[in-house]
């Protein structure tokens, strides 16, 4: 008895002690780096147009302009590409589906020669592939992630990618805008709330990664300023150029 519940004792602090992070990053990924996309585009469009020494009403309608397009090109190129794929898949599933329909024998072997390849004793891969192959829905899923890697069941849905991309990438070159549209008529608060922004993305990828927060932001905040500072001089030197 005491084996038994030391077994059990040893289970439940397993449970509750082994977990992972999520290492697909789930909406927290794809939304981070959309909005950080969309601050680093922005923040480095805006500061080369302010190092030509222009009016703070050039900048912001650059600001504006950087935002509108750059959201539109990335709601439509993830509009396309994850549509794309989906098609992609879709044939593929629609040839899995026709194999199962016309040769259910031989796909019905091939499932347990996979389940034997991974270690499973042949007559229990025959048996279990058997009763799996019932189901030709069943069997299609299985099939899918077998030999596919994916789940018929949770395909990404186009509209979904494109609308997520056009907000997280609008939110994030927002940022630099923003201090613009309250009143400012200098660069440095547009700079300080940018700066602000990208440490804060920096730090939240760190959930997805095995970085610590603080680095995380700081890197993405060197990248950030790097990229603003390279385009200001830029900007700054081709407005002496053309002036």
């Amino acid at each position: 008895m005491a084996i038994i519940e030391t077994e059990a004792t040893l289970h439940e602090a397993h449970r509750d002690n082994h977990t992972h992070r999520d290492v697909n990053g789930g909406w927290l990924r794809p939304a981070v780096f959309g909005a950080m996309d969309g601050l680093v585009s922005n923040l480095a469009l805006m500061t080369g147009v302010a190092g030509g020494a222009v009016s703070h009403r050039t900048i912001v309608i650059t600001g504006l302009a950087g935002l509108a397009a750059g959201a539109f090109s990335m709601a439509a190129g993830e509009y396309t590409s994850v549509a794309s794929q989906r098609e992609l898949v879709e044939a593929e599933l629609d040839v899995e589906r026709r194999e199962l329909r016309k040769h259910p024998k031989d796909e019905e072997r091939e499932l347990a020669e996979l389940y034997q390849a991974r270690g499973v004793e042949p007559g229990l891969a025959r048996e279990v592939a058997r009763q799996l192959s019932k189901d030709p829905e069943q069997a299609l899923e299985i099939h899918a992630r077998e030999e596919l890697g994916i789940d018929p069941g949770d395909l990404p849905s186009p509209t979904v990618a494109a609308v997520s991309s056009f907000g997280s990438f609008a939110l994030g070159a927002l940022l630099p805008v923003l201090p613009y549209l309250l009143g400012a008529t200098a660069l440095w608060p547009a700079l300080l709330l940018a700066f602000l922004g990208l440490f804060a993305c920096g730090a939240i990828v760190a959930r997805v990664t095995a970085r610590s927060w603080w680095y995380s932001g700081l890197r993405q905040l060197a990248l950030g300023g790097a990229a603003a500072g390279v385009t200001y001089a830029l900007g700054t030197l081709f407005g002496t150029a053309v002036g």
